[in-house]
């Protein structure tokens, strides 16, 4: 569910992107690359925080790097598609680290997962033992990717 936008200007556009490229950027060099001094940026900086535009700093780790280069997309039909059994599904897949996105569907299906593990074996046992566990589930439809064409982050579409 989309919550309220907030309007924001070129400044904050790019601030944002900015960010998104290198969350420790020092403020004097995010001043710098947006072309404000470091109080109006620091100001906006805090708003865009406080009005939640930025939920959060972290690192971005290569998956690949660390053996989890299995990527599986799963459709998942339920079996009750009302709101208390949609509340249900999405609080029971929060708790599942192995997917990495989960989005309700317009469509054949419910939902579309993406799904992260090392190797196939890892995605059977997690496909066996917690998705197909959820609430609701009636059926699960995998497609496994064989190359990550393109995976664009946030900032490239700012």
């Amino acid at each position: 569910m989309q919550s309220d936008q907030i309007g924001i200007d070129p400044f904050d556009r790019a601030i944002l992107r900015v960010l998104a490229a290198d969350g420790r950027i020092s403020i004097t060099d995010l001043a710098r690359e947006i072309g404000l001094s470091k109080s109006p940026t620091q100001a906006r900086l805090r708003r865009l925080e406080k009005e939640g535009v930025i939920t959060g700093y972290r690192a971005l780790i290569d998956p690949i790097r660390l053996g989890m280069d299995h990527v599986s997309f799963v459709e998942v039909r339920l079996t009750d598609t009302r709101e208390k059994a949609l509340a249900e599904f999405n609080a029971a897949v929060t708790k599942i680290p192995e997917i990495e996105q989960v989005h309700l569907i317009a469509g054949n299906f419910d939902y579309l997962m993406k799904i992260r593990t090392q190797n196939m074996n890892d995605y059977r046992q997690v496909l066996a033992v917690k998705l197909s566990t959820l609430p609701h589930v009636a059926a699960t439809s995998t497609y496994v990717a064989m190359q990550a064409v393109k995976e664009n982050a946030l900032s490239d579409v700012i």
